[in-house]
């Protein structure tokens, strides 16, 4: 284990599975730069055939450090040093088969990286939750475009505006997981179709997935999101929303602009 990043190989499956469960998985850049690495030799390694995205204890993650957004707001780190940005970007450009196995609550970027993944195994009672606006924030990873087209606008525009929590049997039913499970069963599940993926003719894989997504659409919409983010980090928005969040009270964000 490295970074919190669990890594391990088998059957031409990787596995990198978060491991800071005392901190609900809240990702750090430690954890971003491990995932990216190994992401990055996949790509080249030939013995590797499919990924699995997985999680120690009962979240999946709590997305981003909270911490990171406060030492940008307060000017205390360069926005472009919070790890999310490769991540995404990795996760824009990989070629592999890239599955989830969702045993429990997602959050932030936990939820929109789904939206990158070929199959998402989910607990049925895990929650999806992007409470992006109320942070002051906009979404990320390509997921203001990616999101609407699965499961259309009004559902997307509720779960942004609203940070209105779907769970696990609902995200199956409109296309956001490929299957909802009880929580034991999701990891078995999501290692018996890496394994399947990773016996298919690899070749036709990779060219299947590139017709499938517009990978440069998807990175032109994380630049604009990303330049609208990094904005908003240092709004009068944000700020109250993470000097509330530290205080443990309700935002108020009637006498700010």
């Amino acid at each position: 284990m490295t970074d919190h990043v669990r890594v391990s190989r088998e059957q031409g499956v990787l596995t990198l599975t978060f491991a800071r469960p005392e901190k609900k998985n809240a990702l750090t850049n430690a954890m971003y730069e491990a995932v990216v690495r190994e992401m990055n030799r996949a790509e080249n390694d030939p013995e590797v055939r499919a990924i699995v995205l997985a999680a120690e204890g009962d979240m999946f993650t709590a997305g981003n450090d909270i911490g990171d957004f406060t030492a940008v707001a307060t000017g205390a780190v360069a926005p472009r040093s919070i790890g999310a940005s490769p991540f995404l970007l990795a996760l824009a450009h990989l070629t592999k088969p890239l599955i989830a196995a969702v045993q429990g609550n997602a959050v932030g970027v936990g939820t929109t990286m789904l939206l990158h993944c070929d199959m998402v195994f989910i607990a049925e009672g895990a929650q999806l939750t992007t409470p992006f606006v109320n942070l002051a924030l906009v979404p990320e990873a390509a997921s203001t475009w990616l999101l609407p087209a699965r499961i259309g606008y009004a559902r997307a525009y509720a779960m942004f505006a609203l940070g209105q929590p779907i769970d696990g049997k609902t995200a199956a039913q409109i296309g956001i997981a490929t299957a909802a499970l009880p929580a034991n069963e999701v990891q078995n599940r999501a290692q018996e179709a890496a394994r399947a993926l990773a016996a298919k003719p690899a070749g036709a894989l990779r060219a299947m997935k590139k017709l499938m997504r517009d990978v440069e659409t998807i990175k032109e919409v994380m630049q604009r999101e990303g330049d609208e983010f990094q904005a908003r980090l240092k709004s009068p928005e944000a700020m109250e929303a993470f000097r509330a969040f530290a205080e443990r009270r309700p935002p108020d964000f009637s006498k700010v602009a």
